[in-house]
């Protein structure tokens, strides 16, 4: 199964930051990108890929070791910003960074230790998808227009283990489903 550990933002923060995106559909140009629906919004932690069913309960043990060392910390949505030449235009995160890059490294080493085959994976830049383009797009108006953008600040006070289910349909504009798998509490919080 296709996997990935992630945090969640809570339906308040969802629902501001989809009122925003709503604004941002609606400038022109925005019909030429794949915008991400709510349900699969998260700020993901680790991509571990596609995981032999053997594996994940000791990930799923791992992540939860890796939670229970880990405070509950704070964050809000703030801004936005690209990747890849305008290939993904995301919102970005403020808060308690150290401590979201602390539990990333946490969830990315829980992956190698459960044997998980995963590449070489750069410094971990928290950020939540909106959109991307199948090719290069000047992002930058919608950029600009996240600029204003800070949603409510929230306690994150889990790490959820999510299974991400592709399109097989063909229909364009299908959009993967995700699924929680486990769910983990940090620190104290469980």
């Amino acid at each position: 199964m296709r996997l990935f550990a992630a945090v969640l933002p809570p339906e308040d923060v969802t629902a501001a930051l989809a009122a925003e995106v709503a604004v941002l559909r609606g400038l022109p140009g925005a019909d030429g990108l794949r915008w991400t629906g709510r349900p699969g919004w998260h700020l993901t932690l680790a991509f571990y890929g596609e995981v032999d069913d053997d594996l994940v309960p000791d990930l799923s043990a791992r992540l939860e070791h890796a939670a229970r060392r880990t405070p509950p910390f704070e964050l809000a949505l703030r801004g936005g910003g690209r990747f890849g030449r305008g290939r993904a235009l995301w919102a970005g995160v403020q808060g308690g960074l150290t401590t979201l890059r602390l539990l990333a490294d946490r969830a990315e080493s829980a992956g190698r230790k459960a044997g998980v085959a995963m590449g070489e994976h750069g410094r971990h830049k928290p950020h939540l998808t909106l959109a991307r383009g199948r090719q290069a797009v000047d992002v930058r108006p919608w950029v600009e227009a996240l600029d204003g953008f800070t949603s409510a600040t929230w306690t994150v006070t889990d790490l959820v283990l999510v299974r991400s289910n592709l399109p097989e349909s063909g229909v364009p504009g299908e959009r993967p489903r995700y699924e929680t798998v486990a769910r983990s509490p940090l620190g104290a919080s469980g």
